[in-house]
Protein backbone atom coordinates (compact mmCIF):
# COMPACT_ATOMS: atom_id res chain seq x y z
CA UNK A 1 0.00 0.00 0.00
CA UNK A 2 1.49 3.70 -0.57
CA UNK A 3 2.28 5.39 1.97
CA UNK A 4 2.32 9.19 1.26
CA UNK A 5 3.44 12.31 3.11
CA UNK A 6 2.00 15.40 2.29
CA UNK A 7 2.41 19.29 3.50
CA UNK A 8 -0.62 21.18 3.24
CA UNK A 9 -0.54 25.33 2.24
CA UNK A 10 -3.55 27.45 3.90
CA UNK A 11 -2.68 30.55 2.61
CA UNK A 12 -5.01 33.09 4.09
CA UNK A 13 -4.95 36.79 3.19
CA UNK A 14 -5.62 39.76 5.72
CA UNK A 15 -9.29 40.06 4.48
CA UNK A 16 -9.82 36.38 6.02
CA UNK A 17 -9.64 34.31 2.88
CA UNK A 18 -8.39 31.45 1.49
CA UNK A 19 -6.41 30.43 -1.56
CA UNK A 20 -7.57 27.30 -2.98
CA UNK A 21 -6.75 25.65 -5.98
CA UNK A 22 -8.64 22.73 -8.39
CA UNK A 23 -7.17 18.99 -8.84
CA UNK A 24 -6.71 18.05 -12.46
CA UNK A 25 -9.26 15.73 -14.08
CA UNK A 26 -6.73 12.89 -14.05
CA UNK A 27 -5.31 13.34 -10.98
CA UNK A 28 -6.76 11.11 -7.82
CA UNK A 29 -9.59 12.95 -5.81
CA UNK A 30 -10.07 14.45 -9.46
CA UNK A 31 -12.16 17.92 -10.28
CA UNK A 32 -12.01 18.32 -5.97
CA UNK A 33 -10.76 21.99 -4.49
CA UNK A 34 -7.73 21.33 -2.14
CA UNK A 35 -5.49 23.71 -0.29
CA UNK A 36 -2.52 23.62 -2.10
CA UNK A 37 0.63 21.07 -1.48
CA UNK A 38 1.97 18.40 -2.15
CA UNK A 39 4.60 15.26 -1.73
CA UNK A 40 7.62 15.69 1.35
CA UNK A 41 10.73 13.99 -0.81
CA UNK A 42 13.43 11.99 1.41
CA UNK A 43 15.27 14.51 3.01
CA UNK A 44 12.97 17.48 3.22
CA UNK A 45 11.04 18.61 6.68
CA UNK A 46 7.63 18.95 6.00
CA UNK A 47 7.98 22.83 6.01
CA UNK A 48 10.78 22.76 3.71
CA UNK A 49 8.66 20.67 1.80
CA UNK A 50 5.70 23.31 1.98
CA UNK A 51 7.74 26.42 0.79
CA UNK A 52 9.09 23.95 -2.56
CA UNK A 53 5.14 22.91 -2.86
CA UNK A 54 3.69 26.72 -2.67
CA UNK A 55 6.60 27.50 -5.10
CA UNK A 56 5.65 25.53 -7.44
CA UNK A 57 2.24 25.37 -7.49
CA UNK A 58 1.34 28.74 -6.04
CA UNK A 59 4.32 30.91 -7.61
CA UNK A 60 4.71 32.09 -3.80
CA UNK A 61 7.23 32.51 -1.58
CA UNK A 62 5.98 31.72 1.76
CA UNK A 63 7.59 33.54 4.64
CA UNK A 64 6.11 32.49 7.52
CA UNK A 65 4.08 29.30 7.98
CA UNK A 66 2.46 27.75 11.14
CA UNK A 67 1.35 24.11 11.86
CA UNK A 68 -2.23 24.09 12.18
CA UNK A 69 -3.06 20.35 12.11
CA UNK A 70 -1.73 17.32 11.29
CA UNK A 71 -4.01 14.26 10.46
CA UNK A 72 -4.00 10.67 8.94
CA UNK A 73 -6.31 9.46 6.08
CA UNK A 74 -6.86 5.98 4.84
CA UNK A 75 -7.90 5.43 1.46
CA UNK A 76 -8.53 2.12 0.44
CA UNK A 77 -5.55 2.20 -2.06
CA UNK A 78 -3.62 4.75 -0.11
CA UNK A 79 -2.44 6.08 3.40
CA UNK A 80 -1.67 9.77 3.88
CA UNK A 81 0.26 11.51 6.87
CA UNK A 82 -0.63 15.38 5.98
CA UNK A 83 0.68 18.21 7.53
CA UNK A 84 -1.78 21.31 6.96
CA UNK A 85 0.26 24.80 7.89
CA UNK A 86 -1.64 28.46 7.99
CA UNK A 87 0.38 30.77 5.40
CA UNK A 88 -0.07 34.43 6.19
CA UNK A 89 2.75 35.80 5.15
CA UNK A 90 4.47 35.11 1.94
CA UNK A 91 5.98 37.67 -1.41
CA UNK A 92 4.08 37.86 -4.46
CA UNK A 93 0.65 36.88 -5.62
CA UNK A 94 -0.81 33.00 -5.45
CA UNK A 95 -2.12 31.65 -9.01
CA UNK A 96 -2.54 28.50 -10.36
CA UNK A 97 1.54 27.93 -11.85
CA UNK A 98 0.60 24.86 -13.34
CA UNK A 99 -2.70 25.84 -15.02
CA UNK A 100 -5.30 24.73 -12.30
CA UNK A 101 -8.10 26.82 -11.55
CA UNK A 102 -7.27 28.79 -8.32
CA UNK A 103 -9.59 31.38 -6.39
CA UNK A 104 -9.45 33.35 -3.47
CA UNK A 105 -12.97 31.96 -0.75
CA UNK A 106 -13.85 33.49 2.61
CA UNK A 107 -12.57 30.62 5.27
CA UNK A 108 -16.15 30.86 6.27
CA UNK A 109 -18.16 29.96 3.21
CA UNK A 110 -15.19 26.92 3.07
CA UNK A 111 -17.76 23.80 2.06
CA UNK A 112 -16.32 20.33 2.99
CA UNK A 113 -17.82 18.20 0.19
CA UNK A 114 -15.70 20.14 -2.61
CA UNK A 115 -12.67 18.78 -0.69
CA UNK A 116 -11.21 15.21 -0.52
CA UNK A 117 -12.41 13.77 2.58
CA UNK A 118 -9.15 14.00 4.46
CA UNK A 119 -9.26 17.54 4.56
CA UNK A 120 -12.67 17.53 6.44
CA UNK A 121 -11.34 18.17 10.34
CA UNK A 122 -9.10 20.46 9.04
CA UNK A 123 -12.38 22.68 7.23
CA UNK A 124 -14.19 22.34 10.37
CA UNK A 125 -11.75 23.67 12.49
CA UNK A 126 -11.24 26.65 10.05
CA UNK A 127 -15.11 27.13 10.21
CA UNK A 128 -15.02 27.63 14.06
CA UNK A 129 -12.13 29.33 14.49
Amino acid sequence: MKQLQIAVGIIRNPQGEIFITQRAADAHMANKWEFPGGKIEAGESPEQALIRELQEETGIAAQKAELFETLEYQFPDRHISLWFYLVEQWEGEPWGKEGQPGRWVAQHQLIADEFPPANEPVIQKLLNA
